[in-house]
């Protein structure tokens, strides 16, 4: 079957290219920053909540437009791309699990520009959010939330924080999962993280001292924050495989202009193998990650697709920076290389919303049932 673009899709891609074609992914990194415009400028075009409804603000577009969107924006800046990612993922999850009044407060302002994070891990809960010690004691009508939070990508200018907490006892049933706003009293930043690559997006450690919401800010149902924080990273992994097929074209895009500029590198077989085992594993990442995304908007089972597209796509892109970097040689070397950033922005997608490996229980549970 040949996966064919509809207008709509197009016309979602085609936003996101031109604002891609707006942004210095360079000189983002050199001030470890992206401008707020560039998120309102996302936002006005509906990027930022590309499968909400009009009625919340949102562009009403699908999993397929979000995937081919993400590509065209992480293909110019991934820190950019960092926070389109996580943003969408809140309006989801909001909308999937919240009350009417929750959408209607946070998605419509997520669609307007507003930034989302997801406070879900910590030092000891990783991978296996059951080890969470964040808590949420019940006070009267609210609940007071204390722990630390790490690696929140934009936790410290986020206008919207998804929370997961304890409530409960030991394991993932005692979470649960709260709407915080970004400056709520009690919440601070105690760090941010100095990293390998995706200089320019903000990763956080978030503090939280007796944060006070209202039971009203409870999203789904007590207990229930595991089923939530799952259904956003299956969800998620479509999205990290789309951002990390972007990072791997721009290097590969990069280092075929550095090719074709050497008749060397242009009759050498191990240029060309390499080049051209690029361009089939990528064209194979894509494929396997629409195919995840139809599903998704299909409303089919989608979990092993997207794990699979998830780790295929996230080893396929790293291994492909890795292999334009090695072809540009010294070019690779200097303070603006294109394939160099695009290899040290790459690395954290084998690692964020699931690691490899966590795909591969995945992906190994499924056959094996």
């Amino acid at each position: 079957m040949m996966f064919s673009p509809s207008a709509s899709h197009r016309s979602f891609q085609s936003r996101a290219r031109d604002i891609a074609e707006t942004l210095d992914a360079a000189a983002h990194e050199r001030d470890e920053l992206v401008p707020m415009s560039v998120y309102r400028a996302l936002a006005d075009q509906g990027l930022m909540s590309v499968k909400l409804e009009e009625a919340l603000g949102g562009p009403g577009g699908n999993v397929v437009s979000y995937s081919l969107a993400m590509t065209e924006v992480a293909k110019a800046c991934a820190s950019t791309a960092v926070t389109m990612a996580v943003t969408n993922m809140v309006g989801e999850v909001i909308h999937a699990f919240g009350t009417d009044a929750q959408r209607e407060t946070y998605c419509s302002a997520l669609a307007r520009g507003g930034l989302g994070a997801f406070a879900l891990s910590e030092v000891g809960a990783g991978s296996d959010p059951g080890g969470m010690r964040t808590t949420a004691t019940k006070e009267g009508d609210h609940y007071l939330i204390t722990g630390d939070k790490q690696w929140i990508s934009h936790g410290d200018a986020a206008r919207v924080l998804v929370v997961w907490a304890r409530t409960g006892g030991a394991g993932s049933k005692g979470i649960s999962c709260f709407l915080v706003d970004g400056d709520a009293d009690g919440v601070s930043v105690a760090k941010h993280e100095d990293k390998l690559g995706l200089r320019a997006s903000h990763t956080a450690a978030l503090v939280f001292e007796n944060v006070r919401v209202h039971e009203s800010a409870l999203l789904g149902s007590l207990g229930g924050g595991f089923r939530i924080a799952m259904m956003a990273l299956d969800g998620g992994r479509i999205g990290i495989a789309s951002q990390a097929i972007g990072i791997a074209e721009a290097a590969l895009a990069d280092t075929l202009t550095f090719v074709q500029a050497s008749p060397a590198l242009r009759s050498s077989q191990d240029a060309q193998w390499r080049l051209a085992d690029a361009r089939m594993k990528l064209d194979a990442a894509s494929l396997l990650t629409l195919r995840a995304a139809e599903l998704k908007d299909r409303g089919e089972s989608f979990s092993l697709p997207a794990s699979m597209a998830k780790v295929f796509a996230t080893e396929t892109a790293w291994a492909v920076c890795q292999s334009c970097v090695e072809l540009q040689g010294e070019r690779a070397e200097r303070p603006d290389s294109i394939a160099a950033r695009c290899m040290r922005d790459v690395r954290v997608t084998m690692i964020y919303e699931g690691t490899s490996e966590v795909q591969r229980i995945v992906i190994s549970r499924a056959i094996l049932t």
